[in-house]
């Protein structure tokens, strides 16, 4: 069966759009503007219909400022080249300010296939770009330690897992570091807890700024730190973890006057055949405390 629709029904499909649409003659005179338009311009539709768009209405700019309308817009490319056009631009607002949009311009076409006029649809990317941020925002924000920028551990937990998957698929060995600062209450309790967070970062910048590109150092919580080292066997990891253990005993913090300075305690590990990320930790974590009842500033590998 065969379906009629008024002229009617199409307008309240496009008036329900949540992107602007209006539609220009070849003249570029305004005949129909929807009621997103009217929402993202400010601009009401007895406004502009029956004028110029160029005029004093949308304005689009480039980002470097370029005045679209009054040349090539993607409107006017359109109509010129009867091909569809996109473009990022700012309109202008009725208010005065301007607004980011992502355009698409087509031409249309009589039934001689005549270029009569062109649509003109855009999208507001104000809300999508701040919520891209926010997203983005957020999610940097569950990852990482609010105190050092460091991953945090729910970070180095997916990144021991990834690592897992990268061994069985591709054979790719990997370490594990569990990192404790020694004697770190009682430097608190000595210096306060400002001193404390400023140590915990001076530990986070010597890992931040002394690791090989693809390994991955952590905040594992208080003052116990993660790394999870790359394509390494056991000498390799034993080196690197040596090669952090003695940066961190040559950093110092200044305090009133005096230098403060750090060790770390080190356990070392390999992830082999039959670990799980459980296993990996704990065995990691046996072996630091092992460089702890040796004496601490160590490290132990096993």
């Amino acid at each position: 069966m065969e379906m009629h629709f008024e002229e009617d029904f199409y307008r309240e499909i496009i008036d329900s759009l949540n992107d602007g649409l209006y539609i220009v003659d070849k003249d570029r005179v305004i005949r129909f503007w929807n009621k997103a338009a009217e929402r993202i311009t400010g601009f009401a539709a007895w406004e502009v219909l029956g004028t110029p768009c160029s005029k004093d209405i949308l304005m689009h700019v480039d980002e470097e400022g370029n005045d679209l309308c009054r040349g090539m817009c993607p409107l006017a490319l359109a109509m010129a080249t009867g091909k569809n056009r996109d473009a990022e631009v700012y309109l202008h607002h009725k208010k005065g300010h301007r607004v980011p949009v992502w355009v698409r311009a087509g031409a249309l076409r009589n039934s001689e296939g005549e270029v009569v006029g062109a649509v003109e649809l855009f999208s507001d990317m104000t809300s999508i770009e701040a919520n891209r941020l926010r997203l983005m925002e957020l999610e940097r924000l569950a990852m990482l330690d609010a105190l050092t920028g460091l991953p945090n551990r729910r970070y180095m937990e997916h990144e021991i897992k990834t690592r897992i998957e990268e061994r069985k698929r591709l054979k790719v060995p990997f370490g594990v570091l569990f990192m404790d600062i020694d004697h770190f209450k009682s430097f608190n309790d000595t210096h306060g807890h400002e001193v404390g967070d400023e140590v915990l970062k001076m530990l986070s910048n010597t890992l931040i700024n002394n690791s090989r590109p693809f390994d991955v150092f952590g905040r594992w919580g208080g003052e116990e730190f993660l790394g999870v080292i790359r394509n390494v066997d056991q000498t390799e990891l034993s080196k690197v973890a040596e090669r952090i253990r003695v940066l961190v005993e040559k950093s110092f913090i200044v305090h009133e006057g005096k230098r403060l300075r750090a060790t770390i305690s080190i356990g070392a590990t390999l992830f082999q055949d039959e670990d799980t990320m459980e296993s990996v930790i704990k065995r990691a974590d046996d072996l630091l405390y092992e460089s702890k009842r040796s004496g601490r500033n160590r490290v132990t590998v096993g």
